[in-house]
């Protein structure tokens, strides 16, 4: 039987990651995501998608209207998403600074994330700035995950030692 932590005590204004739903949805934002690295304006958007699944902080999917699409370059990389479906990659590139398969997109997803298609999503954990609502976010931590913790979220998450069967 696989032990699952108790979720911490929610504060005004949060959600428990422990209260997402399994299988993962999707559900748009009209919080403000921003992400700045190097000094370049990557995103600004106020039109994101997130997703929620249980124990995870939210992901976010930005459309490609609101990114600097030209500090993106297709990587040959792809993955597979039991919920989405086939993610392909980006390279982020600003100036000299190019972090490999550091976004991500859907172009054809799952029926219930069809929402998405197109939209990126960033890894937070190797950019300089990655802000909700003006505040620094937290990368989910376990470097294979690309969620977002903000002020908005009480944990634990999944990717801390000894979540992997979460």
């Amino acid at each position: 039987m696989i032990s699952h932590p108790k979720p911490d005590p929610v504060g005004p204004g949060q959600e428990s990651v422990w209260d997402y739903p399994r299988p993962a949805i999707c559900e748009p934002t009209k919080r403000r995501v921003q992400i700045i690295h190097e000094g370049a304006k990557l995103v600004d958007s106020s039109s994101a998608w997130r997703t929620l699944e249980t124990s995870h902080p939210p992901t976010y999917y930005i459309p490609q209207a609101d990114i600097a699409m030209d500090h993106l370059c297709a990587n040959p990389r792809r993955t597979i998403c039991e919920w989405k479906g086939q993610a392909r990659y980006y390279d982020i590139v600003v100036d000299r600074d190019r972090i490999s398969a550091g976004a991500w997109s859907y172009a054809s997803p799952t029926p219930n994330f069809a929402n998405i298609r197109g939209y990126v999503a960033f890894y937070p954990d190797l950019l300089d700035q990655c802000l909700i609502d003006g505040e620094q976010i937290t990368p989910q931590p376990g470097q294979f995950y690309g969620g977002w913790i903000s002020q908005y979220e009480a944990g634990p998450f999944k990717g801390i030692p000894g979540s992997q069967f979460w």
